[in-house]
């Protein structure tokens, strides 16, 4: 029998090889308590060749349409987003009565600039206090009077000598002669010691003046205005360009002061070239005369904002 021999391990190949050993000089392995662990198999380069390797999987193919698509659509989304923050900061920008559909409608009201009270004199009464029982107005009348709306063209006649007119620049408002002389010594009369005026002329042709007169007292006034100005039936005298005169029914009574008694007149049908409107208030010493005319007819509106907002004023 031939002798057969120990199968040949094969193991890592070292940096000097060892020669190799006949199967039959080879002494038989002693086998130890504790074996040491085989050493795992190290595939040769030759055997590695045989498995093939793992490929990944080909990408997917993106259909270029829809690539065109989503850029079309990214570039619509950028340029609504610009537009849209373009929009929003042009209309944060203005006015509201600047955006289209967003415009207040003008109800007719001009556009008068904030009004603001002149200091009184330290420890003096406003004219309708308790303690002023003369209806004294201590602050300056100059500043008393209404300021020229926004866009109005001001009658610098009106202004007189350090803001005070001549009582024959008021009294020229009357048509006949015997009447600018009558009130002129009425006036005297009954202690006038002063008038301030202001007057303008809105875009739309409205011509408008306003006269504060000051008295003594507020029962001077009113007497003045109740007896030989303005009663309740009319005015008692025609103003330059007026024919007949009425009481104007449709006042609304809130357009002053509840403190003020006020009469006011609308020219009716038939008019001249121009309509006119006229306005009395007695506000404690003071007579206010507001008129307004306009070709073709004056407009209500305009009229009682001016007559709420003076009486404002001397409130």
């Amino acid at each position: 029998m031939t002798e057969q021999t120990e199968p040949t391990v094969q193991t890592e190949p070292t940096a000097h090889p060892e020669p190799a050993v006949s199967t039959a000089q080879a002494e038989p392995a002693v086998p130890t308590a504790h074996p040491e662990p085989a050493e795992p198999t190290v595939q040769t380069e030759s055997q590695a060749a045989v498995v093939p390797p793992v490929q990944d999987p080909p990408p997917v193919k993106k259909d270029r349409r829809v690539l065109r698509a989503v850029l079309r659509w990214t570039a619509a989304v950028v340029v609504f987003a610009a537009a849209g923050a373009a929009t929003a900061y042009g209309i944060t920008g203005m006015e509201r009565t600047d955006v289209p559909g967003l415009a207040t409608r003008s109800d007719g009201r001009w556009d008068y600039p904030t009004l603001v009270k002149p200091p009184l004199p330290s420890g003096s009464p406003a004219p309708f206090d308790e303690r002023n029982p003369s209806g004294t107005h201590y602050a300056d009348l100059r500043a008393l009077v209404l300021p020229a709306p926004r866009g109005a063209v001001e009658d610098k006649k009106l202004r007189g000598t350090d803001g005070w007119l001549a009582t024959k620049d008021f009294v020229a408002e009357y048509a006949e002669k015997y009447v600018r002389d009558q009130f002129s010594q009425t006036f005297v009369d009954n202690g006038l010691r002063h008038i301030a005026a202001r007057g303008w002329t809105t875009p739309d042709g409205t011509h408008t003046r306003v006269y504060l007169l000051q008295f003594g007292t507020a029962a001077v006034v009113d007497e003045l205005m109740h007896r030989d100005v303005a009663p309740a039936d009319g005015p008692r005298e025609q103003l330059r360009g007026a024919g007949t005169s009425l009481f104007d029914d449709d006042f609304p009574s809130e357009a002053h002061d509840d403190n003020i008694p006020y009469s006011v007149y609308v020219e009716s049908k038939p008019y001249g070239a121009e309509q006119v409107r006229q306005g009395y208030l007695s506000a404690g010493d003071v007579l206010a005369v507001i008129v307004q005319s306009r070709k073709g007819a004056a407009k209500a509106v305009p009229f009682r904002q001016t007559v709420a907002l003076q009486s404002e004023l001397l409130g």
